[in-house]
């Protein structure tokens, strides 16, 4: 019988809460997805491979202020969709960890003196109590922190296997830095160009640094995108951060005194070459070439001081300023190899070394950029194209295709001829060639608060790995945080005398063969640590064996787990994160140490907007528009904040806070436990058509909203069915409501959105613990028939079909790609279509489709 009280008793978050955390922590509620009882409950409920559902949220870094509202929004989404794909039969796998080190920590321990491990220990011990109390249902058994040496054993062990098949190699490389701190800065302590800890301004450098050979799978890294479910707009910024182009080398005589030095520019438009009216060359590549002792003495001092400052300018600084169009006339002149025209050379900084040959044609009249560039220095522009139909383009960039002008014999040929045309006639001074923006990972980082690189250099320099049996080589801890020019590592002595002991013990013979100390002095470790994106890239994996002390993770579990089913991603992490892991992914795959043809880790992801705040800005403290989530919590409970925040609006989307939203959130709990207490103990059993009709269309609604991220829809939907249940309390003049078997559906359908909530009427409900390990609630197909809309389909502003959707779907203006394609795969469209062109396609939710035909 359900255990309801004669006297009803108000809803109690802060009694409740509590006591459920409490009781899912003593049963170990969905812990330990990979031991002997979970496997029992997998054979016992007849699961397979195919049933796997992994779910992932980016690993998150353990900030000292704790959760904010952002963290809640996608940790609850990811949050229902477990709980609800539990009861819906899949084997879930939800795990949880941290991206423990990197620079905030260590940043705190230089102004306080704080050893880094400590902060970071109490950041992860503040999130884990809020992620609890708000009732995340992660698998606490799998938890990872990457500054645990169990951990950054395997991030070493990945770093050897890449160095033993060529993939991880020592190379100059330009860096960030800071003159005054004498250090190297990651591109994040670097602000508007000056050092975060001085102000000094930074400036590029070469150092000898670490490098991962991510290009060797550049190609490949383009074409898995076709694999993978992710928003188009991130695999285009992949592609775009790749940056592919096929073009043509075409050398150009730079005339020095009486001679001719080849200047190689790569360009994509061969075509345009006749209208090339400059040259543009990188303050690098000008360098590289020694140029500067053949400019005029009149400009030298204007160049000179023109490349001493774009090197104090990071790259990135570099790629923003290039609207600025800035460049200096290094009084050169370059000959244009197809007309012989000389044309003068520029020295700019929004030219990259490491893009195309570092060299540039300029050519005005057909490229946006040097449109700009060619307005604000006074150079020609020269129309070498038109369009094939209608008159020159003069005042303005004309970038399409078209047809060849004031090019000589290309005259009257298609941009596209010329370009086959012009390569075939001039072999000696052109070649088609691909070109590449990405740029092998740099992975030094000359800090400490990261894993150390499991190197050590010999007395000639020569590096040697660490062995595999003797890792983890472990970070020192004495060590002097401030910065002094040097990498931290460098002040511990325990570190150094470590380095000459296990030289003396793991090196002894090419000790004696070179006649070395054989105590080991000369010998010093790499002092640089990685960067934290090598943690970041290959956690997916370790989940899935996280305790294991023999191997990185096991190959049987990988092969069944992997790719992860769903990933839900901030959008600040959808282009380095990603192409790292995927890198990561294709290198294991190729190594054999797991089955992943395509070599893609995520095969669906997402990301979730931002929670800004009740200004509609973005939160900071600073502008002291902060909420915190542990306020929420006390004042309305867990289940009215994760509520709330998946009832703002689409989750993609960013959405301010509103109080008074807050409050109407808790009002619709409230009033729903209620309901579902009185019908328990009062409740006739007698319900209406209309309320039970009701009931089946949430419950089939809620269904199909969670797989598609449709929180707010499936919320307003049982927020309906809670109005209507209300209303309907007295029908015809007899009390009615629901009955035990419809109560325990509707508490089930509550559960991934309110689970304490859930939990507490589902024990008043007189059922056995727990509600979050029931079945997901059927519905009758019959009863959950959606009333339907007729929309009316146009063909040039006359009705030539219609369509008949049910409601909710014909007034989601997110259907519109789908509703429009039903429409005009309609016969009796099609009729009116065949053969002509679409050029305009028009959904009004709920109203119309109108197609505009020629």
């Amino acid at each position: 019988m359900p255990d309801i009280h004669s006297q009803k008793q108000p809803y109690d978050h802060q009694q409740v809460e509590p006591k459920w955390q409490q009781k899912w922590e003593e049963a170990q509620l969905f812990q330990d997805s990979f031991g002997e009882k979970a496997n029992q409950e997998r054979q016992a409920k007849g699961l397979t491979a195919e049933d796997k559902m992994y779910l992932l949220f980016a690993f998150a870094y353990p900030s000292g202020s704790g959760l904010h509202v952002g963290h809640v929004e996608s940790k609850t989404a990811l949050d229902i969709m477990a709980r609800y794909y539990r009861m819906a039969g899949k084997d879930v796998f939800f795990p949880v960890g941290w991206d423990a080190f990197g620079l905030p920590a260590e940043n705190y321990a230089i102004k306080t003196g704080v050893p880094p491990a400590e902060t970071t220990k109490n950041a992860i011990q503040t999130f884990r109590r809020q992620l609890k109390q708000i009732g995340i249902s992660y698998d606490w058994a799998n938890e990872l922190a990457t500054c645990h040496p169990e951990y950054y054993q395997w991030t070493q062990w990945i770093f050897a296997q890449l160095y033993e098949a060529g993939l991880a190699y020592k190379d100059t490389g330009m860096v960030n830095w800071c003159p005054s701190c004498q250090t190297v800065l990651a591109n994040e302590q670097v602000v508007e160009g000056l050092c975060e800890r001085c102000d000094t301004q930074v400036e590029q450098k070469d150092l000898e640094q670490w490098f991962f050979k991510i290009t060797k799978y550049q190609d490949e890294l383009i074409a898995g995108l076709d694999e993978v479910d992710w928003p188009t707009p991130t695999k285009q910024q992949q592609i775009n951060w790749i940056g592919k182009s096929k073009g043509v080398n075409v050398k150009f005589a730079l005339k020095v005194n009486d001679e001719k030095i080849d200047l190689t520019c790569f360009t994509t438009r061969i075509d345009t070459i006749f209208g090339a009216s400059f040259v543009v060359i990188s303050p690098e590549k000008f360098k590289e070439l020694e140029l500067g002792e053949f400019v005029p003495a009149e400009e030298q001092q204007e160049v000179a001081a023109y490349i001493k400052q774009a090197f104090k300018k990071t790259e990135e600084e570099r790629r923003i300023g290039e609207k600025d169009k800035t460049g200096v006339d290094t009084g050169l002149r370059v000959i244009n190899p197809v007309n012989e025209k000389e044309i003068p050379l520029y020295v700019a900084d929004y030219v990259l070394a490491g893009v195309g040959t570092g060299v540039v044609m300029g050519v005005p009249a057909h490229d946006e950029r040097d449109f700009a560039f060619a307005k604000k220095h006074g150079l020609e522009i020269v129309p070498v194209v038109k369009p094939e139909q209608g008159e020159v383009v003069t005042d303005e960039c004309f970038s399409a295709y078209g047809v060849a002008i004031n090019s000589g014999k290309y005259d009257g040929l298609t941009t596209k001829e010329v370009q086959e045309q012009m390569v075939a006639d001039y072999p000696e001074i052109m070649e088609k060639t691909t070109t590449y923006k990405l740029r092998d990972w740099l992975i030094s980082r000359q800090r400490y608060w990261g894993a150390p690189i499991p190197v050590i250099y010999d007395p000639e320099g020569k590096p040697h790995l660490v062995k595999d049996k003797d890792l983890p080589w472990k970070l020192p801890e004495d060590v002097d945080f401030k910065p002094t020019g040097e990498s931290p590592l460098k002040s511990s002595q325990e570190f150094l005398e470590r380095t000459e002991k296990y030289a003396a013990k793991n090196f002894e013979r090419l000790i004696k063969e070179k006649g070395w100390d054989e105590s080991g002095k000369g010998w010093v470790p790499e002092f640089d640590t990685m960067d934290t994106f090598v943690d970041s890239s290959w956690y997916y994996l370790r989940y899935l064996d996280s305790r294991s002390a023999e191997q990185m993770a096991d190959k049987a579990k990988m092969d069944q787990w992997m790719p992860v089913d769903f990933y839900l991603i901030g959008p600040e992490h959808i282009v380095l994160h990603l192409l790292y892991s995927r890198f990561f992914t294709k290198f294991f795959r190729d190594q054999g140490y797991l089955d992943l043809p395509s070599g893609e880790p995520f095969a669906k992801m997402r990301h979730q907007g931002m929670i800004l705040g009740p200004d509609h800005k973005k939160m900071s403290k600073s502008k002291g528009n902060v909420i915190n989530p542990d306020e929420i919590v006390e004042q309305y409970g867990a289940d009215t904040l994760r509520v709330y925040e998946m009832f703002m609006g689409p989750l993609e989307a960013d959405k301010p806070w509103d109080d008074r939203a807050v409050q109407g959130v808790s009002r619709f709990l409230h009033k729903f436990y209620d309901l579902v207490v009185t019908d328990a103990q009062e409740s006739t059993g007698q319900t209406p058509e209309s309320l039970q009709r009701k009931l089946h269309q949430t419950i089939k609604k809620v269904g199909k909203d969670i797989p598609q991220l449709k929180f707010n829809t499936a919320i307003a939907a049982m927020m309906e069915l809670s109005n209507e249940w209300k209303s309907s309390k007295v029908h015809h003049g007899v009390e009615v409501g629901f009955n035990q078997e419809a109560l325990e559906k509707i508490v089930k359908m509550l559960s991934p959105f309110a689970p304490f909530m859930a939990e507490e009427l589902w024990s008043k409900l007189g059922q056995e613990y727990s509600v979050h390990q029931q079945d997901w609630p059927s519905f009758d197909s019959e009863l959950a028939q959606e009333e339907e809309l007729v929309i009316p389909v146009q063909i040039n502003g006359k009705l030539r079909g219609e369509l008949q959707l049910p409601v909710d779907f014909a007034q989601d203006a997110g259907n519109k790609e789908e509703i429009l394609q039903q429409a005009k795969e309609l016969a009796t469209i099609q009729k009116w279509t065949q053969g002509k062109k679409i050029k305009k396609e028009i959904f009004v939710p709920g109203k119309v489709v109108s197609l505009v035909v020629s």
